[in-house]
């Protein structure tokens, strides 16, 4: 299979997912590392769409989330599950989105330049959370009910091809 992503940058966002899913589908493979799933997953939504400025995983362990596959700068390694918005994400077991992020209570500035934000739970095929997808942007109100509706289709596509629970922060 290839691994060449086409996605035309004159697209709508909403195109743009509706090309993606299947192409994401196809990438995932229960016969590799879920790690190595987790990153392809970054690359993809990085190179698919320019509002993003970071898009990575942080994973379970415990009460908290640690740094696993990303695209961007670096970032915060671990953040109290409750904490910020991939803390508040993880304990709630439901996306967020933020449109301004100075307004978010809490919020935690890994990258300060970030105005906008969504994350979403990616729970294992057990419906225990294994994961946050958290994705940034340089601009305000990047994001909205289309990238819920197709990012959660994403994390879904993780929890029902892959084996999350097997996978063990060591």
């Amino acid at each position: 299979m290839s691994e060449n992503i086409n996605i035309d940058q004159s697209l709508s966002d909403e195109k743009k997912y509706q090309l993606l899913i299947p192409q994401i589908e196809a990438l995932i493979d229960s016969d590799i590392p879920i790690i190595s799933n987790l990153s392809n997953i970054t690359a993809v939504l990085m190179d698919a769409f320019v509002k993003i400025s970071w898009v990575g995983f942080y994973i379970k362990k415990n009460d908290k989330l640690f740094l696993g596959s990303f695209q961007g700068k670096v970032a915060c390694t671990t953040i109290k599950i409750g904490n910020g918005v991939c803390g508040t994400s993880a304990a709630n077991m439901e996306t967020v989105i933020v449109k301004d992020v100075d307004s978010f209570p809490g919020h935690i500035a890994c990258d300060a330049g970030s105005k906008s934000e969504i994350v979403l739970p990616v729970l294992d095929e057990t419906n225990n959370l294994f994961a946050v997808l958290d994705i940034d942007s340089y601009d305000y109100s990047s994001f909205n009910e289309v990238d819920k509706n197709y990012l959660e289709q994403v994390c879904d596509l993780l929890s029902t091809k892959l084996k999350l629970s097997e996978f063990s922060l060591s």
